[in-house]
């Protein structure tokens, strides 16, 4: 025969099974709480965390701007480099700091820590693009070709064209001679002139507009140095020969340098630089800041950040 429990019986039962979980969580509860010395210990971890993610994003930003105002593709890659570590150890740190937060962090510190990482996201966005167009040095490159080889190939033309002026002075087509030589080495200077402000302009209508003067004197060049054929004597047909010649490879460079110039790598790496990148760092570092201060307040039981107010009431 068996004996069912009564209601008395259950009750003390479920009463029991209760207790029995208090228990369990409490001694659960007591057994994972930290100490207020471990507390501080895990406070003192994510701050110094928070002070070399700051210091890295620091060192980051000063390396990009380094690699964008360097003068040699060398030093932009070194920089740039340098750029990318310090960027990498910022993730690093991020991702230690999510793992600490996980079980030690409040809701304001998850909370600016995922501030930053929204911010830091759109860094390191920027980053690459940026660091991408200032190791290339367009704009560098084309200054260089401009007072390099381009003006070394116009002074080449200029000295030919002087030569055959004064070598023609006595002949009955010598003003003829004169007026087209200088107006060819005039027009030529017009458009070395014009390749410096070509390669600084960021916008594009602009750079039309130069480019459309530049073919405007290119075309008195030639008409030039065409009408100075029939002039010249056979003898001194050389300094023509080296006239042209010259203008033709300084035509070849400009080519190149207008290339160049259109990249606007220079250009549009500091024009980043100095605007989303400027203002996306500072981002960064109003997040990075707000986590610290979250870290701060965070209160510890039994413990005391404050001195008393006067030690020897003590």
């Amino acid at each position: 025969m068996k004996i069912k429990p009564g209601i008395s019986d259950i009750l003390w039962m479920a009463a029991g099974a209760v207790l029995l979980l208090i228990i369990m969580l409490a001694v659960l509860h007591f057994h994972t709480k930290q100490t207020p010395d471990e507390e501080l210990a895990s406070k003192a971890r994510r701050l110094d965390l928070v002070e070399q993610m700051r210091f890295n994003l620091s060192s980051a930003a000063e390396a990009e701007k380094s690699a964008v105002m360097a003068i040699t593709d060398k030093d932009s890659q070194t920089y740039a480099d340098e750029a990318r570590v310090a960027t990498a150890q910022v993730e690093q740190g991020r991702k230690q700091m999510g793992d600490l937060l996980a079980t030690d962090g409040t809701a304001a510190e998850k909370d600016s820590l995922a501030q930053f990482t929204k911010a830091f996201a759109e860094f390191q966005h920027i980053d690459n693009d940026l660091l991408a167009l200032a190791v290339s040095n367009t704009n560098l490159k084309a200054y260089s070709l401009a007072f390099g080889p381009a003006a070394d190939a116009l002074n080449e033309m200029d000295t030919a064209l002087s030569h055959l002026v004064t070598d023609n002075a006595a002949s009955p087509d010598a003003r003829n001679i004169a007026l087209l030589a200088f107006g060819a080495q005039t027009a030529a200077l017009r458009i070395q002139a014009l390749l410096a402000p070509h390669i600084a302009e960021e916008s594009d209508a602009k750079m039309d507009a130069l480019e459309a003067q530049m073919s405007k004197h290119d075309q008195e060049v030639h008409k030039d140095l065409d009408g100075l054929a029939p002039l010249v004597k056979p003898d001194d047909a050389h300094n023509l020969e080296t006239a042209v010649s010259s203008y033709t490879r300084f035509s070849g460079i400009r080519t190149q340098i207008l290339v160049l110039s259109r990249e606007n790598t220079n250009v549009r790496s500091l024009a980043i630089s100095l605007n989303e990148k400027r203002k996306v760092t500072l981002s960064c570092q109003d997040a990075l800041s707000a986590l610290q201060q979250a870290i701060k307040d965070e209160p510890i039981d039994g413990a005391d950040y404050h001195l008393p107010t006067n030690p020897r009431q003590m």
